[in-house]
């Protein structure tokens, strides 16, 4: 009676054995480690903590010890960074202007934003030469050159509606910075869509600010991944965050020499840095009011049929913390 029992008691323990191991979910195979991780250099309109990244290698020297090269493909339109995002050549946009992470995440790109680049509304301008036009309103009936669907084109409409103006009270002339300022000194426009050095430049030539980003725009410039990479990777994008930390608080530590980088590699002077980084908030933590401002920024896009398909601004934000989480969980 007892053998029988315990060969019963036996038959019943391989049975369940061999149910709970048909019930459990393989394991999921690891992903490839990085070996290459490729982020944008962007020095412009006055990118210091990328600048001061190249010259003192942090990011090469601290990828480095983990077996990771890093490589620095320069492009500076914010849509052929979210197109290279897309293509799986590129993992880090460092300096992505709102406008552009919005219409990527928008037309299905999966791209995260991980941090705050920049806010810069005084770096933002709109510029005339021509000394009868005095304010926003006098621009009605104008052309007015710049970059379309940017930062700067959003502030352009912002500023005409405040004066009661609608975007077509202007005649919009879609040129890069450097075209729009070259258009507006040579009166081919009435005015310029204008940031970062060139606004030197224009006021040098004679040109003047007749309106900045504050108080419309606050310019904000993101920090975007590849949204796989986060999801698979959360402690590169993690370190990639620190060491570009590290970036800026030896800008904050050694400002005449984050400064001399500057000027050699924009061919400004020491003077001109000097003036225009004050403009700057590199402070990467995304706060309520960013959010609000890339919730604006959509509202623009949608506004001016830049945009067809309405995202929540919310879903495209990640914390590089909780995507660890995650992961350690899975």
């Amino acid at each position: 009676m007892n053998k029988r029992l315990t060969a019963l008691l036996l038959t019943c323990v391989l049975s369940l054995s061999l149910l709970a191991g048909c019930g459990s979910t393989p394991a999921k195979p690891a992903a490839a480690p990085v070996k290459d991780l490729k982020v944008t250099y962007v020095k412009s309109p006055l990118n210091i903590p990328s600048i001061v990244d190249k010259n003192n290698q942090t990011l090469v020297k601290g990828f480095a010890k983990d077996n990771i090269k890093v490589t620095f493909p320069e492009i500076n339109s914010g849509a052929k960074q979210t197109e290279a995002l897309a293509a799986g050549s590129l993992d880090v946009c460092s300096a992505l202007g709102g406008t552009s992470a919005i219409l990527a995440a928008a037309n299905g790109v999966d791209v995260k934003i991980v941090g705050i680049y920049s806010r810069a509304p005084k770096a933002f301008n709109i510029m005339v030469k021509n000394p009868a036009i005095k304010s926003v309103a006098d621009l009605k009936g104008k052309t007015v050159a710049g970059p379309k669907g940017t930062i700067l084109h959003q502030i352009l409409v912002a500023a005409l509606k405040k004066n009661n103006l609608d975007a077509d009270a202007v005649k919009f002339l879609s040129l890069d910075i450097p075209a729009s300022v070259n258009a507006m000194l040579s009166g081919n426009a009435d005015a310029a869509l204008v940031a970062g050095s060139d606004v030197l430049r224009a006021q040098k030539a004679g040109a003047r600010i007749l309106v900045n980003g504050e108080g419309l725009v606050d310019a904000t410039i993101v920090i975007g991944v590849n949204g796989k990479m986060l999801k698979e990777h959360p402690e590169v994008i993690k370190k990639y965050l620190a060491l570009h930390q590290e970036n800026i608080d030896f800008m904050k530590k050694d400002q005449a020499k984050a400064y001399e980088f500057t000027a050699k590699e924009t061919g400004l002077s020491v003077a001109d840095v000097q003036t225009m980084a004050p403009w700057y908030d590199f402070t990467t933590a995304i706060t309520d009011k960013d959010i609000k401002d890339l919730e604006e920024t959509q509202d623009f896009l949608m506004a001016n049929k830049m945009q067809q398909k309405k995202i929540d601004i919310k879903s495209i934000i990640a914390s590089v913390k909780d995507a660890a989480r995650k992961t350690s969980r899975s």
